[in-house]
């Protein structure tokens, strides 16, 4: 690793507000050589997707570089020409962006957005681009490669499409790839897929890249350095064993320690409690596709129910069929031991507002144009009728509930929230309408530990303040030994295993449940390496099932 690719010297980079420009990125120094994996990790706000957009010479609308250098193989992309970096950048500076939903054309297939750079960049031909495609397909090790890129971006799972990006990226062979939370919505098992996959792209190309997460067991993976950031400042840069056996700073410890909350258990339901959803052997299906196989599990008052599972395991979809967003082919949905009417349709104000989401992905589920009071003031008069005064106090209650005093929040827009203040507002507008059950879908998946913990917090103090009942889908079984009272394990559309989270944590497991605790990543940079020999290097998702 003698050449160097990537030189950062000295770079300040501001943001505007209110006409006045701020500082977000303080003197940074940056070093990356071909072939090396740097991680940048940091909380929420640290500065790590602006410095890494920066090492591609690219500022987001209202960032300006104020000084520092940046180079690329000895090219000033700082006084570089429009023509010189649109002729770098997808050719030989790619990006893998952390919303793959978001970062679609969902009016194009998945191979038609492959093809585009290397056709443009005139580095092969439409068809071979798309051979190519196919065969990068089948390296990450996306199902039926060959018939995938077919589809569109609303046809496959969020793991498949953040595949299907990563690929893309790869397609002109860059020199470089910023890798921008590529897992963070991935399950442990989809995740290890993914992780696997890219270190072997980047191994096999030589391929230089800046790994941007706040998973740091995943970059203890990934990486060869670490570059820790604060508010824009660089708190300490090692080697990763190093930092991860010795870090130096305070900062940089605490963000080792592992998440201190973890909820006390409840005690047992009530025999013959009522619950207040029930789901009764369901099966659903997308068009003439089953999905769902008898699923059956109830919920109480008062209690979480965390559904975990690999991508395209059928969590959300049960999810769809408990709003009415997709009718269930056979079974039923309970509220109060009430049966539901299948269809959303066909379901009462009441029935609506009984029930509601908290959604994944904060950017992609909040209006840009509406500011934060609107957008909790909309369900409250859609449920309540409330209007005028009445209704402002009602949003100005909401906001202080969601610790975002309406004083301070309620003209901003989502633009000029951070992610976590984000999903706040997200947990605001479900608690509008006055809910006794709220599906949480992945809503700490995009988070930093620290924020996740904070929404965490928020949530399990919501849901005793309010006596709510929550169900939690998730990936991170961190998460799910912090908040949850029961799992629920579903594999293929089907519930494998269920019961109270101390039992869930005990062997014996089902084996897919086995499969799922020991796919975690672990503070140590050779965990994924010996998973991986465990399992079979060549085909680790043939290697997992035959585990199951």
């Amino acid at each position: 690793m003698s050449d160097l690719l990537v030189k950062i010297r000295g770079l300040k980079l501001e943001g505007r507000s209110d006409e006045t420009w701020n500082p977000i990125i303080n003197g940074v120094d940056l070093d990356l050589h071909k072939g090396e994996v740097l991680g940048l990790i940091g909380e929420s706000g640290a500065g790590k997707s602006t410095l890494g957009l920066a090492a591609m010479g690219f500022c987001r609308d209202g960032v300006r570089i104020s000084e520092g250098t940046v180079e690329f193989d000895g090219i000033d992309l700082i006084k570089a020409s429009a023509a010189v970096k649109r002729d770098l950048l997808g050719k030989r500076i790619a990006y893998v962006a952390q919303s793959a939903a978001a970062s679609f054309n969902p009016a194009h297939q998945l191979i038609e957005q492959h093809v585009e750079a290397p056709v443009q960049h005139g580095v092969r031909g439409k068809s071979e681009s798309a051979e190519d495609g196919i065969e990068l397909y089948r390296k990450l090790r996306l199902p039926n490669p060959d018939e995938i890129g077919f589809r569109y971006p609303h046809q496959v799972s969020g793991g498949q499409l953040q595949r299907a990006m990563t690929a893309m990226a790869m397609a002109c062979r860059p020199d470089l790839i910023i890798f921008d939370e590529p897992t963070t919505a991935l399950d442990v098992t989809t995740q290890i897929e993914v992780l696997a996959a890219i270190r072997e792209i980047v191994e096999e190309f030589n391929t230089a890249a800046i790994y941007i997460t706040h998973d740091l067991a995943v970059v203890a993976q990934m990486a060869d350095q670490i570059k820790v950031l604060l508010k824009g400042d660089e708190v300490e840069t090692s080697d990763t064993r190093s930092m991860l056996s010795a870090p130096k700073e305070d900062y940089t410890k605490s963000l080792w320690a592992v998440r201190s909350f973890e909820r006390p258990l409840k005690a047992p339901v009530v025999a013959g409690a009522t619950p207040v959803v029930s789901i009764r052997n369901v099966d659903a299906a997308y068009g003439k596709v089953p999905v769902l196989h008898d699923v059956s599990f109830d919920m109480h008052e008062g209690r979480t129910v965390a559904v975990v599972g690999e991508s395209g395991s059928g969590k959300s979809t049960t999810a769809r069929c408990i709003t009415g967003l997709l009718p269930p082919t056979s079974g039923e949905i309970l509220f109060d031991g009430q049966p539901l009417p299948s269809d959303y349709r066909k379901r009462n104000k009441d029935q609506l507002r009984q029930a509601q989401m908290i959604y994944q992905m904060a950017d992609t589920a909040l209006n840009p144009r509406v500011s934060v009071g609107n957008i909790i003031a909309r369900p409250v008069q859609f449920y309540s009728g409330l209007s005028g005064k009445e209704l402002r106090k009602r949003v100005d209650h909401l906001m202080d509930q969601i610790e975002l005093p309406a004083d301070q929040y309620y003209n901003r827009l989502p633009s000029e929230l951070s992610g976590g203040q984000k999903q706040r507002i997200g947990i605001a507008r479900a608690l509008a309408a006055d809910p006794k059950f709220i599906i949480c879908d992945e809503v700490t998946s995009a988070l930093d530990q620290l924020v996740a913990e904070g929404i965490l917090r928020l949530l399990a103090r919501l849901q005793d303040e309010l006596s709510l009942s929550y169900m939690f889908i998730t990936h991170d079984l961190a998460t799910v030994r912090a908040i949850a009272d029961e799992v629920v394990v579903m594999k293929d559309g089907r519930v494998v295993e269920q019961g109270p989270k101390q039992e869930m944590f005990q062997p014996p497991h089902h084996p897919y449940t086995d499969l799922l605790l020991s796919s975690v990543p672990e503070m140590d940079p050779d965990w994924l390496s010996n998973l991986l020999a465990e399992r079979g290097v060549d085909n680790i998702g043939d290697a997992a099932s035959e585990k199951i």
